[in-house]
């Protein structure tokens, strides 16, 4: 029997023939979850000037040691007092004003005595200045391409002085769900029938990494209803179609062929994966195909270790392959795996000393749900590892 590929063989080589796919304007409000296509750089100096980190009087350290100062003006937020200071003076000054030249400390106000104009102090003064550009200068590449844009690198874009900025174009990702046993949600199934739901998880993983998803629906276990469903596809200009189930050896499992009669290069279709062994990955034209599982749970999982790097990386992410798994410690003694990467669902807890607790649910099976709602993180068990222990260090990748 041939060996299995690997999971991250497998991910590397569904990652191999991903570019980015081009790049357009976006307004910055509109920006929030996108790639960066280019560099951004500064458009100015942040602060432009140095500025008051508190409340208080700017002065020179060496005066205020010497005696008493005047109090000659004052320094607020967008109106700087506008001339230099002179020996024995002292400006009121509240946070974000301009420094006034010359002043080289500033008092805070809690330390300030005041009286007919005259100040003196209860403890000396600090530095308390933000000199300028000790944010970013002018010309500064302050955020790289393949950076995605949540609301802290919005904020420095718009500091940056940026109204839009460049972003990779959307994946679009055309969804076909196919199964005779499968009818909407809402709908009325019959004796023999089941609810989708891959469509609906899948499409929010597509989502969440910044894709956007064409649902297609629900076509029956018949080749010419399947290459109907792929024709849409091609319609809708998809860069990604995900199929949903069909994907494995049974007589109804037609997704497969139907790919084949329009065209499809094979890459692989089986991998060391539990859940997830039957995995298509090909190429129809300009369009990445993606053939999930049927079962919901390998749905999900090969969503997330496959489907969701692919996006990332269709959109100029330099980490889209990167490993996201993080350590923590068995919550439970784990049995010897077998011959392929498995994922288990597991809940996240805190244990001693801080440590990150994963706890297998006592459940595995790929048809179950209510195991994977109520699951913080997988805990990967690589093929063949020999049983562990509870308290041994192991490797989770987190759920969205």
């Amino acid at each position: 029997m041939d060996k299995l590929l690997t999971v991250p063989d497998a991910l590397t080589r569904v990652l191999a023939g991903a570019s980015r796919l081009g790049e357009e304007s976006a307004p910055l409000a509109q920006a929030r979850g996108r790639t960066l296509a280019a560099d951004l750089v500064a458009r100015r100096t942040q602060p432009p000037v140095a500025v008051s980190a508190m409340d208080g009087f700017a002065l020179r350290a060496a005066d205020l040691a010497a005696g008493p100062l005047r109090i000659v003006g004052e320094s607020a937020a967008g109106h700087s007092y506008g001339a230099a200071l002179r020996a024995g003076e002292a400006v009121r000054i509240f946070t974000g004003a301009p420094v006034p030249q010359g002043a080289n400390a500033i008092l805070l106000q809690e330390d300030a005595r005041v009286a007919d104009g005259v100040l003196t102090a209860s403890a000396p003064p600090g530095p308390h200045i933000r000199e300028a550009g000790l944010d970013f200068r002018q010309g500064a590449v302050a955020l790289a391409a393949g950076v995605r844009l949540g609301p802290a690198e919005l904020a420095l874009a718009a500091v940056m002085n940026h109204a839009s900025v460049q972003v990779a174009r959307r994946p679009r990702v055309a969804i076909i769900a196919s199964g005779d046993e499968l009818v909407p949600p809402g709908a009325e199934p019959g004796p023999a029938q089941i609810i989708s739901c891959n469509n609906l998880a899948v499409a929010a993983i597509a989502e969440e990494a910044g894709a956007e998803v064409v649902d297609l629906g629900i076509f029956r276990d018949d080749l010419a209803e399947l290459e109907r469903g792929i024709g849409l596809a091609r319609e809708a200009r998809a860069d990604v179609l995900v199929t949903l189930g069909g994907a494995s050896v049974g007589d109804h499992d037609l997704l497969r062929p139907a790919l084949a009669r329009q065209g499809m290069s094979l890459d692989f279709w089986k991998i060391a994966m539990r859940p997830g062994k039957p995995l298509i990955h090909g190429a129809l034209g300009e369009t990445h195909i993606l053939g999930l599982p049927g079962n919901p749970v390998a749905s999900f999982v090969c969503a997330l270790v496959f489907l969701e790097p692919l996006l990332r990386a269709l959109q100029g992410d330099p980490d889209a392959g990167a490993d996201r798994s993080e350590t923590a410690i068995a919550g439970s003694d784990l049995p010897a795996n077998k011959g392929r990467r498995d994922y288990m669902r597991a809940r996240l807890s805190t244990g001693e000393n801080g440590r990150l607790v994963a706890t297998p649910q006592p459940l595995q099976d790929s048809s179950l749900l209510t195991e994977l709602a109520q699951s913080q993180a997988l805990l990967i068990r690589e093929p063949d590892a020999p049983a562990a222990a509870k308290g041994d260090p192991c490797r989770i990748l987190r759920l969205p």
